[in-house]
Formats: structure tokens, C-alpha cells, sequence
């Protein structure tokens, strides 16, 4: 299955004695519940599949492991939900912190392999950093659940994590020294349900001998516990209860105090990243603006090149045109020329004809005079 490799005989007994105190954190509707039951390989906690948060309250549940080991799995609401309100988020962190008396060994963020971690799931894990400090990225183990969706698509997690992993989600591994899991919460088989609390189980090892044995205690537990205890309250160590009217009102104050400072480190990031992308705007204003005047170029010679492609072929058409128009009348020219020549040659013909008709008639008329003449003659001498 996904998630960090152990020896197949690894054995749950090969865990440290002393008691084991683990909480689960994420968004609602990732799985926390389911997981919880799974790690405790019994189902104590309510889990369903609704839309809408089946936990409502901070609940702890123990068990006993067959080394005999201590277990305590603290499941929590959705905390930093939007939708929670400020005096509910204080009330359940009061709640955890009570049961968590001794500090807290891991802290499971659990994320589902079947949406993409979001900004919610991000902004759920920088709410605890700005409340119980950053340091609480070396007790955090990131939890996979859906590993059965996965199964179902022949994947591993290490396949979900190489198809595009989100910059945020890659960071928050990263930060956590890549500690992950991958659960799968509906299985019915024992061996895998053994092997994958195994593995969660492998994990908080390593997260207790990086953090040298010690539990997580942050300066919010141990304040809370020292200004919220009663001066007269006789309670023996390891199972004294803070007030949880004090600590509600401590607890208050604190988490209105980290806010503020979150607040005022986002307000300021806020800025600089305003500045930033004031910047890059007038930058890329820039960058567009010459892209532009490139673009407004390259078209304009484009439309030159493609008018002056035009104006050419138009002047090719018009040429062709020219010379099949100047080739039809020249022929059109020949032709009446012919015609001309012909008429011409016909009527000096005709003309020729005529001076021979005339010439004849001449010819013929002076005969007639001569004749005329030649008999007036006789008659003159007749008469006489």
C-alpha cells in the first residue's frame, strides 16, 4: 500500500512503552472519525457519511495495544472550519488540551485522497502553526484517507502524489518530513487494517525519537495550566483538571492574542504582496503594452504585405485583361480592316466600271454627233 515502506514483519510490539498520545486534525468530511476507529481497530467514534460534520465535540478514546502500550486518540471537530465560531474554537482546543494533559506525542492532519487539498485544508493547518507555533510541524503526520478509491483505480499514493501535487500540499510534506500514510477506512481484510496502523504507528516513533522522547507541549498548554489552576486546588500530579472557566478565559485571551499577531503578519504579508502585484501589474502593463504595439506592428505590416499582394495581383489581372481586351480588338481592327480594304477594292471597282460606261458613252455620243454632223451635211447639200 502507499505511504512510508516498512518491513513486512514489522510488529506493533516494537513500539516504545509509555503512553501514546495522538490527535486528529483536518477539515470536515475528510475521514477523522473513520480514521480514529481504524487506529483503534474498533469503532468508538461516530462516523458517517453525511455533508455535514458528524463530530461535535473533542472526544478521546484509549485502547490497549497487545504489548500492553497505553493508546489515546483525541478526534476533533472541524476546528478551523469557516463556518465554527471563535468561542467554539475555544472552548474544544480547552477541551483538547485537558485531555491531552501529558502533551500530545503526533498530530494526524488528515486529508482525502478524493478531493485536492484546498485553501480551507491549508488555511486548517497555518491556524495551528499561528496558534501553537511552527514547531508543531515536527510532531505532524500527514494521514491519507480514501485508500480504497485509490485500490479501485490501480493507484498508489505515490502515484496520487506525482499526478500534479499542489505546490501547498508539497510544501506542508516537505515541512513534515514527509511523513505520510495512506488509510483505508472501509477495508474488511485484518492483515491490511495491522499493516497501515503499523505504519501510522512507525511514524509516531519516529516523530517521539526526533523530538527526543518529548511529548508536545507547547507554551500555550503549560501557561494555560499554570494561570488557569486555583492557588488552593489539591490535586495529585498527572490527573489534576485545569478550571475550564479560567481556562476558557486564558485560553481566550491567548487565542485573541496569536490572531491578532496572525492578523497583523498576514495584513503585512497582505501589503507586500499588494506591492508585489502592483508591481508585476505595471510590469506586465508594460509588457503587455509592448506586446501590443508588436502586435499592432506586425499587423500593420501584414495588412501592408497583404495589400500590396493584392494591389499586385489586381494589377496582374487588370494587365491580363488589358491585353486580351487589346488582342481582341486589334483582331476586331484586323477584321474591319480587311473589311474596309475590301469595300474599298469593291467600289474602285465599281468606280473603274463606271468611267469605262462613261468613257463607252462618250465614245458612243461623239459617234452620234459625228453621224449627226455627217448627215446635216447631206442635208445642206440637198437643200441646195
Amino acid at each position: 500500500m502507499g505511504g512510508s515502506s516498512v518491513e513486512d514483519n514489522w510488529e506493533i510490539s516494537s513500539l516504545t512503552s509509555g503512553p501514546r498520545t495522538l490527535v486528529l486534525v483536518g477539515c470536515t468530511g475528510n475521514g477523522k472519525s473513520a480514521t480514529g476507529n481504524s487506529i483503534l481497530q474498533k469503532k468508538v467514534f461516530v462516523s458517517l457519511a453525511k455533508s455535514s460534520g458528524v463530530t461535535q465535540t473533542c472526544e478521546l478514546q484509549t485502547t490497549v495495544l497487545r504489548n500492553g502500550q497505553v493508546l489515546n486518540v483525541i478526534d476533533t471537530p472541524g476546528l478551523f472550519d469557516c463556518s465554527v465560531k471563535t468561542e467554539f474554537t475555544v472552548k474544544e482546543i480547552a477541551k483538547c488540551i485537558n485531555m491531552a494533559k501529558d502533551g500530545v506525542h503526533a498530530v494526524l492532519v488528515v486529508l482525502s485522497v478524493k478531493t485536492r487539498f484546498s485553501e480551507e485544508e491549508e488555511a486548517v493547518v497555518n491556524s495551528l502553526k499561528a496558534l501553537f507555533g511552527n514547531k508543531l510541524t515536527d510532531y505532524m503526520i500527514i494521514v491519507f484517507t480514501g485508500g480504497d478509491d485509490l485500490e479501485d483505480d490501480e493507484k498508489t499514493l505515490e502515484d496520487y502524489l506525482g499526478d500534479e501535487c499542489p505546490k501547498p500540499l508539497q510544501k506542508l510534506l516537505d515541512q513534515c518530513g514527509n511523513r505520510r500514510v495512506l488509510f483505508d477506512n472501509k477495508t474488511r481484510n485484518q492483515e491490511k487494517k495491522d499493516q497501515q496502523v503499523q505504519e501510522l504507528l512507525y511514524l509516531v516513533n519516529l516523530v517521539v525519537a526526533k523530538n527526543g522522547g518529548k511529548p508536545y507541549t507547547h507554551e500555550l498548554f503549560v501557561e494555560l495550566k499554570k494561570g488557569a489552576m486555583e492557588p488552593n486546588d489539591q490535586i495529585e500530579e498527572g490527573t489534576k483538571q485545569v478550571n475550564e472557566e479560567l481556562l476558557n478565559k486564558r485560553l481566550t485571551e491567548m487565542v485573541e492574542l496569536k490572531f491578532k499577531e496572525t492578523n497583523s503578519r498576514l495584513e503585512a504579508q497582505l501589503r507586500e504582496e499588494k506591492s508585489r502585484l502592483e508591481a508585476e501589474l505595471v510590469e506586465q502593463k508594460s509588457r503587455l503594452e509592448a506586446l501590443l504595439l508588436e502586435e499592432k506592428l506586425r499587423f500593420e505590416q501584414q495588412l501592408a504585405e497583404e495589400k500590396a499582394a493584392r494591389l499586385s495581383a489586381e494589377k496582374s489581372r487588370l494587365e491580363q485583361q488589358f491585353k486580351e481586351e487589346k488582342s481582341r480588338l486589334e483582331q476586331q481592327l484586323d477584321v474591319e480592316k480587311a473589311a474596309r480594304l475590301k469595300a474599298e477594292k469593291k467600289v474602285q471597282t465599281t468606280k473603274e466600271k463606271s468611267k469605262e460606261k462613261i468613257h463607252k458613252i462618250k465614245e458612243d455620243l461623239q459617234k452620234t454627233e459625228q453621224k449627226l454632223r455627217e448627215q446635216g451635211g447631206k442635208w445642206n447639200c440637198a437643200i441646195m
